[in-house]
């Protein structure tokens, strides 16, 4: 069964990002769905990665997915990885996944190994879009765990990124995290993203005045380029670590391993190279000790679908990533919308990714050119204090 051709579909969902489908058909007539990670104001540099890869792709055997991956990376890349490419082939190899589990009929999860748990627990978030202060925060936090969410994650500051924190963002973001406790009670699991925001010197004093708030993760700390800095942070802290959602290569996730740098890894499928790679992310983590939740700021559909898969198969699995504000639009998309209810998934006893995609509805919403936030200058810096 070969691949007869590759599209790319911006899609619109109205909130936060273009999204960016992938559909793959096959010369037996079966196609299948994939989706690529995309990030704000850069969503069109991967669906040109992939409109430039498909050419090399057309033709070959929709099995020989490591090989694919291979010539991609050696000789269409020359060995030059980049977050781009690896997000481009992720969405065509999930989308080869599809195809191949419905050419057999099975489940993509009875293709990688089969079940270990029977559902996937997620946790909200994109539920603080738009909301204002930590009043706006609390309200929009008890609305998703009215709707039966019971791990909400959320960005507490609300100054740019920085190695340094303006002491008025750090208290701001400590006092935002105990409202949300006292605002949700305690039995909902609350999970912090500083997104590489400080160094490591502030990352522990922020966690260890925000640990008695019962926080189950505490993702990227600082920057990880630099993974011993995550290290430095971890080694002095209680509240688990979670790392991995800018890496999308095995050296880099070698590195964070070797590095004791995280208790939780969460590479994202729609970035990491697609399912293959993603188990592969997930085992070697696995003699460290070091659980898997993956990132998923995707569809709540194909990317949705994907990551879920791969949470049924793997041994380390603790909880996985749901964008609540993509849900409206992404439901409209496919006759069979993916349900969470009281903050599970369970997937449909469906063959291939078990979801499939109205493509008049995906071109109704073509890509849109988000209004992008205002970039600092030099004099927003060093702000003037105002003489009385």
């Amino acid at each position: 069964m070969k691949i007869r051709s590759i599209t790319p579909y911006l899609f619109n969902p109205r909130s936060g990002k273009n999204l960016l489908l992938v559909r793959v058909e096959s010369d037996a007539g079966i196609h299948g769905w994939g989706e690529c990670y995309t990030s704000l104001r850069k969503e069109q540099v991967v669906e040109t990665f992939v409109r430039c890869m498909a050419p090399y792709l057309v033709g070959r055997d929709v099995h020989d997915l490591r090989h694919m991956w291979r010539i991609l990376f050696d000789d269409f890349a020359i060995r030059r990885n980049s977050v781009d490419l690896s997000c481009a082939w992720s969405g065509i190899e999930i989308a080869l996944w599809d195809i191949i589990g419905k050419a057999c009929d099975r489940p993509v999860h009875q293709l990688i190994g089969g079940r270990q748990r029977s559902r996937v627990r997620v946790y909200a978030n994109g539920w603080a879009e738009g909301a204002g202060g930590i009043d706006d925060i609390c309200e929009a936090a008890r609305q998703v765990v009215a709707a039966g969410y019971t791990a909400l994650k959320w960005d507490p500051y609300q100054g740019p990124w920085r190695t340094v924190a303006s002491r008025a963002d750090v208290e701001h973001a400590v006092a935002c995290v105990k409202a949300v406790r006292a605002a949700v009670g305690p039995d909902v699991d609350l999970l912090i993203d500083a997104h590489r925001r400080v160094g490591p010197q502030q990352a522990i004093e922020f966690a260890r005045r925000i640990e008695e708030f019962g926080i189950l993760q505490y993702e990227d700390p600082s920057l990880a380029d630099n993974i011993d800095l995550v290290a430095q942070a971890r080694g002095q802290l209680r509240v688990p670590i979670v790392c991995g959602e800018t890496f999308y290569s095995k050296e880099q996730f070698a590195g964070l391993l070797e590095a004791r740098a995280a208790d939780v890894i969460n590479p994202d499928v729609c970035a990491c190279g697609g399912i293959l790679a993603t188990m592969e992310l997930a085992a070697m983590a696995e003699p460290y000790a070091v659980l898997f939740s993956p990132h998923n700021n995707n569809s709540t559909v194909v990317g949705l679908a994907a990551t879920a898969h791969v949470s049924l198969a793997v041994s380390n699995f603790l909880i996985a990533e749901y964008f609540v504000n993509l849900q409206p639009a992404c439901d409209a998309l496919t006759a069979t919308p993916l349900k969470i209810e009281n903050g599970w998934l369970e997937l449909p006893d469906r063959p291939g990714l078990g979801i499939d995609i109205d493509v008049e509805e995906l071109r109704r919403w073509p890509y849109e050119d988000f209004a992008s936030k205002r970039l600092r200058l030099p004099e927003d810096e060093s702000p003037r204090v105002r003489q009385a």
